[in-house]
């Protein structure tokens, strides 16, 4: 398959498993406790696609959805964890206005976070494309 056609393949992919089929269950990975299984749903979505591009592409190479869950399992968890980046919450515009240095710093620290978990993200696909081209 062209290198091209696979990275877009692997961005919409990203699209629907991380917001699209994102429901209201797997949100739960937000939360100090019980937050394993939300997450591992989560997860397995975006496991199984990435499993259905493999299958099409290189059936040998079925074990890279393994990798892209544990990647995307670890990353997310320290971005949800309340105690880990989740700690830090987006104000709304009109929040901004009256929110505290804290609060504003927090604010930054939340993008930050959010930047870097669709970074990692990003850079799985990336690694598996080019597995999926180059092994």
């Amino acid at each position: 398959m062209h290198l091209v056609l696979l990275l877009l393949v692997f961005e919409t992919k990203h699209l629907f498993a991380d917001y699209l089929l994102q429901g209201e269950y797997m949100l739960g990975k937000f939360r100090r406790q019980g937050w394993v299984r939300p997450l591992a749903a989560h997860c397995a979505v975006h496991a199984l696609m990435t499993l259905a591009i493999c299958l099409v592409v290189r059936p040998e190479l079925f074990w890279l959805a393994a990798v892209d869950f544990g990647i995307h399992f670890v990353m997310d968890r320290v971005k949800a964890s309340p105690d880990l980046l989740g700690r830090y919450k987006a104000l709304s515009a009109r929040e901004m206005p009256t929110a505290t240095a804290e609060e504003r710093r927090g604010n930054r620290y939340f993008w930050w976070s959010l930047g870097f978990d669709q970074y990692v993200h990003q850079l799985t696909s990336l690694a598996i494309v080019a597995c999926l081209t180059c092994l």
